[in-house]
């Protein structure tokens, strides 16, 4: 015990000491992006085949790149293939790949096609990489050691363009994520132009949605991403597109969201077959090949190609939603930030690296002149130089009397004292100090830009426009307005004939044709078991199931399997996953929610709810608190109208009254209003449809005011059902 004492530590303790350092190294090496669109695992990759000379070079075996690239990144072999296969050409996952590539690197679009072993294939960067690395060899980003102190690696590239929202990023780190959709880069390009020249303007003018490798059809909305590109958080809908094949009759698909795959979509569809809600399809195969991707799906003579997409649509991954997290890491802390924000961080990074590359120049051409400069000096008397350098005696004396004869500092005597000895004419000297004039210029130029934004800025436009008419490509993704699709509706697409519905005492439930009726009407059930509801509807309703634990559940008839009147039918406690011993008492089948359901307690009491209330907008299957459970229920009715009800006590009273005499209750789990004045030790067992009570003549029975003590059962009337629950109670 004592050395389990001693093991014990604070969860405070635990969590700050272990899990958050963890958590952070997730969030800020791993899985966040930074301003320069790249998670480390992709910076390192790429900064080692800029290294090895992959951006002019020829391609190289991909086992090369993710062996050198393991001096920068730990992790295995597997984990650098995969984050190289993402960035290639031939994965199709990015909008603008960075890597050219040559061999099998599988699709983003398929689940099942992998790519080949690294030692079979080839990469090397793509010309456009070169815009992540410009002037990185002039200090214009930050570098580090790596993991052994061996290399030195940059903290961020210096990327020409916003790439960040260029190419699509997801990473999952600990207690948060980042999802970032791409945009098209010549929309993206001008929208930053403008963004320079008017920090109000309105994105949505010229980046009008996102735009994804694969294409597909975004469906549009203004609202959606107004509330994306200023937030960074919110979602919007792609789908598919397809064409239709007169002569084959077959459906082809040629474009799916990027959010999915074609096994995917397959499984789905040959999914609702298998569960009989789609009758029109005969066929569906994958016949992607080198020339693309493309599902096909054989359709039944006359089936509306166009109908059938629409209910496609709405029921499997072809039309899927993409939900937006623009969550990047600035200054290492991460920030879900909006698309005019993200460009704001992204300008103030590009305008420091170009701040910082022109400080370059300046401290490198300034140099240079400083050199000229002594060397302007020498021209006045070449003679005077050479006469110094034969007559000093020691080497390690050149350099100081040539300081002392021509006044010149060390670094420039030492560049005179290195100029080879044929180059020591007057030709050669003229034509070196004469870049000094063409230098001056450009020094003042360099420095004026330095300290002048506006200069700044007409930089990085001018980048964007190269980059933009290089580079842009035409948007792969179609937009189409919400107004401008078919939307489904699920009534529309259900087969409609009427049925009867029949549910028996042990809990099963029958879903029969009338036509089917007509050829066989015996009944199969379970021994000891026998029919207690059944009544015609139509396929389209819905059903209501009312359970003895207080609730309602409900579910579309078209949703429930036909069978015949052979079979036993659905078994509710599997179908509605009731709990144990939980039973269904009585069931309501509805196109409209038109009518009452009224609820008969022990106590006496009756409550009226309007069928209505359960009504939902969403497919709810389960409303808890459908009736009131403070009282042990006797029994439920569901009246189309207003109707006589009759009621009876444990001491054989019977009272009769209008349902209209009980006001109609807003809560489904009210408590109801006395209708059966009891006596000590009795109880109300039971309610009933006067008409259906068994009574003799009913309105012997009824009354005009509530509550009452009824009267005593006559003698020519046939005993009332007891109760529901008369099977529990005996």
């Amino acid at each position: 015990m004592s050395e389990f004492n001693q093991s014990e530590q604070l969860i405070t303790t635990t969590l700050k000491e272990n899990y958050m350092p963890y958590a952070m190294s997730v969030i800020i090496s791993r899985a966040i992006p930074e301003i320069d669109g790249l998670k480390p695992s992709h910076r390192k990759l790429l900064y080692t085949m800029y290294k090895m000379n992959l951006l002019t070079g020829q391609r190289t075996k991909s086992s090369n790149v993710v062996g050198q690239t393991m001096k920068l990144n730990p992790h295995g072999d597997q984990a650098i293939y995969d984050t190289l296969v993402r960035l290639t050409k031939g994965n199709a996952s990015l909008l603008h790949p960075f890597i050219d590539s040559k061999g099998n690197f599988g699709k983003k679009y398929s689940r099942d096609m992998a790519s080949a072993a690294p030692r079979y294939t080839e990469v090397k960067l793509d010309s456009f990489s070169g815009e992540l690395f410009n002037d990185i060899d002039k200090d214009n980003v930050d570098f580090i050691d790596n993991y052994d102190g061996t290399m030195k690696e940059p903290t961020l590239l210096p990327v020409t363009f916003p790439n960040i929202l260029a190419n699509p990023n997801l990473g999952i780190a600990v207690g948060m994520a980042s999802n970032i959709c791409s945009f098209n880069l010549r929309e993206l390009c001008n929208t930053t132009i403008a963004l320079i020249k008017d920090k109000n303007y309105d994105l949505t003018e010229t980046l009008i949605a996102p735009d994804f490798p694969g294409g597909g059809q975004i469906i549009y909305s203004r609202e959606e991403m107004r509330e994306i590109y200023d937030t960074g958080r919110g979602s919007f809908k792609i789908r598919a597109k397809y064409r239709y094949d007169k002569k084959s009759q077959c459906i082809e698909i040629y474009e799916i969201p990027y959010t999915t795959t074609v096994e995917i979509i397959m499984d789905k569809i040959i999914e609702l077959i298998k569960a009989g809600k789609i009758k029109e399809i005969s066929d569906v195969r994958d016949e992607t090949d080198l020339g693309g991707l493309k599902l096909t799906i054989d359709i039944k003579r006359g089936v509306d190609p166009d109908k059938l997409m629409t209910f496609l649509f709405s029921k499997t991954p072809l039309e899927d939603s993409f939900s937006c997290n623009f969550n990047i890491l600035i200054n290492n802390a991460p920030q879900v930030l909006g698309v005019k924000t993200i460009l704001f961080h992204w300008l103030d990074f590009r305008t420091q690296c170009i701040k910082r590359r022109i400080s370059f120049d300046i401290k490198k051409k300034t140099s240079l002149l400083h050199l000229l400069y002594g060397l302007r000096k020498i021209l006045l008397d070449i003679d005077k130089a050479i006469v110094i350098i034969r007559n000093t005696e020691l080497d390690q004396d050149v350099i100081p009397n040539l300081m002392k004869g021509f006044d010149i500092d060390q670094e420039q005597a030492t560049f005179v004292a290195e100029i080879k000895l044929r180059n020591l004419n007057k030709e050669y000297i003229v034509k070196k100090i004469s870049d000094i004039d063409s230098l001056e210029k450009e020094l003042d130029k360099l420095s004026y830009s330095l300290e002048h934004d506006k200069e700044i800025k007409k930089i990085i436009v001018t980048e964007l426009e190269n980059i933009a008419s290089k580079y842009g490509i035409d948007r792969q993704s179609e937009i189409v307005k919400v107004g401008e699709i078919e939307l489904y509706e699920e009534n529309s697409y259900v087969e409609n004939y009427n049925l009867k519905i029949f549910l028996t005492k042990g809990n099963y439930l029958k879903k029969i044709s009338l036509v089917s009726l007509r050829s066989s009407a015996d009944q199969k059930l379970k021994e000891d078991d026998e029919i207690i509801s059944e009544f015609e509807t139509c396929n389209k309703a819905d059903l209501i199931l009312f359970s003895d634990r207080a609730c309602a559940y409900k579910l579309k008839i078209y949703d429930i399997p036909d069978c015949k009147a052979s079979s036993l039918g659905e078994y509710l406690p599997n179908l509605l996953e009731l709990e144990d011993g939980e039973k269904i008492v009585q069931i309501v089948a509805t196109e409209d929610y038109e009518g009452i359901m009224l609820f008969g307690f022990d106590s006496g009491k009756v409550a009226k709810v309007s069928l209505k209330s359960y009504e939902t907008k969403t497919n709810r299957k389960k409303l808890i608190n459908a009736y009131s459970d403070s009282k042990p229920l006797v029994g439920c009715l569901f009246i189309p109208e207003e109707t006589d009800i009759c009621v009876q006590s444990s001491n054989a009273r019977v009272l009769v009254f209008n349902s209209s005499q009980i006001n109609i209750k807003a809560t489904r789990d009210t408590i109801g209003v006395s209708v059966l004045s009891l006596k000590k030790n009795t109880s109300m067992i039971s309610i009933n449809l006067a008409e259906a009570s068994g009574l003799e003549d009913p309105k012997k029975y009824q009354i005009k005011n509530l509550p009452a003590a009824g009267f005593f059962l006559k003698a020519a009337d046939r005993p009332v059902q007891t109760s529901l629950f008369e099977d529990d109670k005996a």
